[in-house]
């Protein structure tokens, strides 16, 4: 049974929204504290002395952090469906976060000892990645349709205190790896998590607990499973499972269908761009001038540029630009969005690979160039990952928004695996890789926009907090006649 609080106000955020918000805060200081410096580690401590040649060290640096990446996105999969079906995402979200905790301790007490510090990497794999889909899900959960117009506002509040702790981190501790060592640095993001978990349970008795589902005779798979067994019996060729399964499971797997059609062939080309700017950007601000007037950058601080741009322009576009463009007839849909966040950050790979074009000429650049992608890659991050954080929970029915939650997170583990095993060939290197990445988002781009205006948008919200649990897997009465194509 789900804990019923009292129905929030219809203009005021749930008053259980601040501990979720500042666990976030906490928690995301802490994974972009340690993976921030993790390619510079890589090649400056763990692997000088097994890999002399710098050239092949950089390339194994970059291959171990996106495989690493890979498992971080990979285990929401697990996360949201012990969430979703046995234990809700409150203990999910506690359990694993000790786990976290475990795993930064590893990389501190660890870092002359290579089988330590990647028991590390697994432990915060295994915490980070499974509690990704529970909390940004448990956000949602907290909203009705009495108050579902602030989910869009909360989503934006929840990615910005993401990059509020992703800035702090992304000043400091690359500063704190050079001057007080390994150790420090990956501890005091350790120190941070211990924190966000302190926060997360102090809300207890505050949250809106959706409960787990059990053992589901009308799964995903067991639902596919019917409608292959019976093809022919309805317009979709999921409509012949509802010979064996209610109305609603079929409805729900056709939900998870819809939404991994449009975002598991496109996606991914975004998460190789944006995830690169830690390891790829990161060498390349290595070989640029560091002093910009009195301060010296270090190369993996100038990630601190994207956080910032974040906490700016999501404000400016949420409260300005969207509302502008809605106004004069053309609303910025989450399915327009999305396309142009590709274009977006395609564009924005080309500029780095012009300024690489012009390194390998022989012209040292100044690291402050840097910013000119990075604005730019900024805007595309916007555009394609907080929509798609709303996108994703708006458009699963109830018991299968923590697996929806997991396939948008899984996005990132197709493109930081095809990173890493490009890496790890050294398929590409110099300005080549930009160019590359860059041209596949674009087709992307051109994909999804092409697939959107196909795609059919369905709503599902909770219905009352107050009352029982209903069965939502279809969208309410209200919504579910005002499905829309882009």
């Amino acid at each position: 049974m789900a804990r019923t609080p009292s129905a929030p106000s219809s203009d005021r955020f749930p008053p259980q929204i601040p501990y979720i918000i500042g666990n976030e805060a906490c928690e995301r200081f802490s994974f972009y504290g340690m993976r921030n410096i993790l390619t510079v580690f890589l090649i400056d401590y763990l692997l000088r002395n097994a890999v002399p040649d710098e050239g092949a060290r950089s390339a194994q640096a970059k291959s171990l952090m996106h495989l690493f990446m890979a498992g971080v996105y990979f285990c929401p999969l697990l996360g949201g469906y012990l969430a979703d079906r046995w234990f809700g995402k409150y203990k999910v979200i506690l359990w694993l976060s000790l786990v976290y905790c475990l795993g930064h301790a590893c990389l501190a007490l660890f870092e002359n000892n290579a089988t330590g510090f990647y028991t590390g990497l697994v432990l915060i794999s295994l915490g980070s990645g499974g509690i990704k889909p529970c909390v940004s899900a448990m956000v949602g959960d907290q909203f009705t349709a009495n108050n579902k117009h602030l989910v869009k506002k909360v989503f934006a509040i929840f990615y910005w205190t993401i990059n509020f702790g992703s800035f702090f981190a992304s000043l400091t501790i690359p500063l704190t790896l050079k001057h007080l060592g390994p150790a420090v640095a990956f501890g005091i993001p350790g120190v941070l998590m211990f924190v966000a978990t302190v926060i997360f349970w102090s809300g207890r008795k505050h949250y809106v607990v959706v409960p787990p589902t059990g053992p589901n005779p009308h799964s995903f798979h067991k639902v596919v499973g019917s409608a292959l067994r019976h093809r022919g019996q309805g317009g979709h060729w999921l409509d012949g499972a509802t010979r064996e399964h209610p109305a609603e499971a079929v409805e729900g797997a056709k939900a998870v269908l819809r939404i991994s059609g449009l975002l598991l062939p496109t996606i991914p080309f975004f998460w190789m761009l944006f995830d690169q700017k830690a390891s790829t950007w990161v060498i390349q601000a290595r070989a640029m001038d560091p002093q910009v007037g009195p301060i010296t950058f270090q190369p993996s601080q100038m990630q601190f540029i994207n956080p910032a741009l974040v906490m700016i322009l999501i404000p400016l576009l949420v409260g300005v630009v969207y509302p502008a463009f809605q106004r004069a007839g053309w609303e910025l849909t989450p399915l327009r969005r999305m396309p142009l966040g590709l274009a977006v950050g395609a564009f924005s790979y080309a500029i780095a690979g012009y300024f690489q074009v012009v390194m390998e000429r022989g012209t040292v650049l100044n690291i402050s160039w840097q910013l000119l992608p990075y604005i730019v890659l900024t805007l595309s991050e916007i555009l394609v990952s907080t929509t798609g954080l709303e996108f994703a929970y708006t458009q699963a029915p109830r018991e299968m928004k923590g697996i929806i939650q997991s396939l948008w997170l899984l996005t990132t583990t197709l493109a930081n695996v095809a990173v890493a095993i490009a890496s790890a060939l050294n398929v590409f290197s110099g300005a080549g890789q930009f160019f590359f990445y860059g041209g596949l988002a674009l087709l992307a781009a051109g994909a999804m926009a092409f697939m959107a205006r196909h795609y059919q948008v369905r709503d599902y919200y909770q219905q009352d907090v107050g009352g029982s649990v209903p069965d939502r897997a279809q969208p309410p009465p209200s919504l579910a006649d005002n499905s829309k194509a882009l």
